[in-house]
């Protein structure tokens, strides 16, 4: 019997674009109900033990956690996406781990939702101690191959972590901090997270226009300069 696969979605959020990439790698056939987290529906905190997306449902069942879902499909759907070798795979599923620390708190995406210029030498430099760690994963686990984590094809890294690279390039228009030349194997990785459309077309028609509405929601600096060139135009 052929499972259908169902996601429940939000528009902005890293962690379902995390699964749609793993699906869309796998050609994977799924459906998507989106849902306002700032209006959590009843019968989403039903299924959804944490309040958080995504949610894939699979027949009957409801997997949550970003993480849990990218293993579960790599498990079940061909190609697989994880390396063959027990090592390199326990070694990716290490930074994969490593993604919350590099994205949220004082990471990646403090720096693309920074408030003021004031913030901002302070968020770049706490990003900078995460890229730098980045920087030397990739020279260990990727050698002379490229341009992915892993070298050639995509792997559940790159799905990981190209969300979050993609939305800080949406701030780096604006904020033009040019961080990523310092890390030149990192820089390498994202060009091609972002030139491939497995990832980058994994949201919604709406999602440019919904996360500059996040970015002003959030009171960022890249929307007040974002404003700003507007208004000079």
């Amino acid at each position: 019997m052929t499972e259908t696969y169902h996601l429940i979605s939000s528009v902005t959020c890293p962690w379902v674009q995390r699964s749609v990439i793993t699906m869309r790698a796998k050609g994977v056939a799924f459906d998507v109900t989106y849902v306002n987290l700032r209006e959590k529906p009843g019968w989403f905190l039903e299924i959804s033990p944490h309040g958080k997306v995504p949610v894939l449902k699979v027949g009957d069942a409801a997997l949550f956690e970003s993480n849990a879902i990218a293993e579960y499909l790599d498990e079940v759907v061909e190609p697989q996406l994880h390396p063959a070798d027990p090592i390199k795979r326990a070694q990716n599923r290490a930074w994969t781990d490593f993604l919350p620390t590099f994205g949220w708190g004082p990471g990646l995406n403090n720096l693309t939702y920074c408030k003021t210029r004031e913030d901002l030498p302070e968020a770049l430099e706490n990003a900078r101690l995460r890229l730098a760690r980045l920087e030397g994963a990739i020279a260990r686990e990727r050698g002379n191959d490229g341009p992915y984590f892993n070298g050639v094809k995509l792997c559940l890294v790159d799905a990981a972590y190209g969300p979050f690279f993609q939305r800080f390039a949406i701030a780096e228009r604006v904020l033009q901090t040019d961080i990523l030349a310092e890390f030149p194997l990192v820089s390498t990785w994202v060009d091609a997270l972002l030139a491939d459309d497995t990832v980058t077309g994994a949201v919604d028609d709406t999602f440019a226009a919904e996360f500059d509405k996040n970015l002003e929601r959030r009171g960022t600096l890249a929307w007040e300069l974002m404003s700003a060139a507007a208004a000079a135009e």
